[in-house]
């Protein structure tokens, strides 16, 4: 793979992992919110990642390693199927006539996770983008 490969890929990442960051801190904003746009609770989103073929620039067209080279990009975010959480709250103006309030379906816990493995994941791309980066910059010092 050329290093214009290797650039594309790691960049593909970075910004899939940066979408991926923005819906989990959105999930985190909304994990209170009892209703959303559409007057229902709020719903997790889930980044939903697919795998593209990237032209490195090299003109490798149809060979295997120009196959075998993916970035990734963001297909699409869609609502958790998760069931929503309830809560006994019979004061609240959103409570059924048992006194429940059904809440979002947001983890804090999975959300956090999530964000820490992007972030993580974010990381390790920009560590290949700068590596790179710095064969490239040598390569043309020679």
């Amino acid at each position: 793979m050329s290093l214009l490969g290797v650039l594309a890929v790691a960049g593909s990442g970075m910004g899939a992992e940066s979408e991926r960051l923005t819906t989990v801190a959105s999930n985190l904003a909304n994990a209170n919110t009892m209703t959303s746009s559409t007057g229902q609770p709020y719903r997790a989103r889930e980044v939903v990642f697919q795998a593209v073929p990237v032209d490195g620039g090299d003109g490798g067209g149809d060979t295997a390693e120009a196959a075998a080279a993916a970035g990734v990009r963001v297909a699409g975010v869609v609502e958790s199927n998760a069931p929503l959480r309830t809560e006994y709250d019979p004061g609240s103006s959103f409570a059924n006539a048992q006194g429940y309030v059904q809440m979002p379906n947001v983890n804090p816990v999975d959300e956090m996770v999530n964000m820490l493995s992007a972030q993580q994941n974010y990381q390790a791309d920009l560590e290949a983008f700068n590596v790179a980066k710095t064969l490239a910059l040598h390569t043309l010092s020679i």
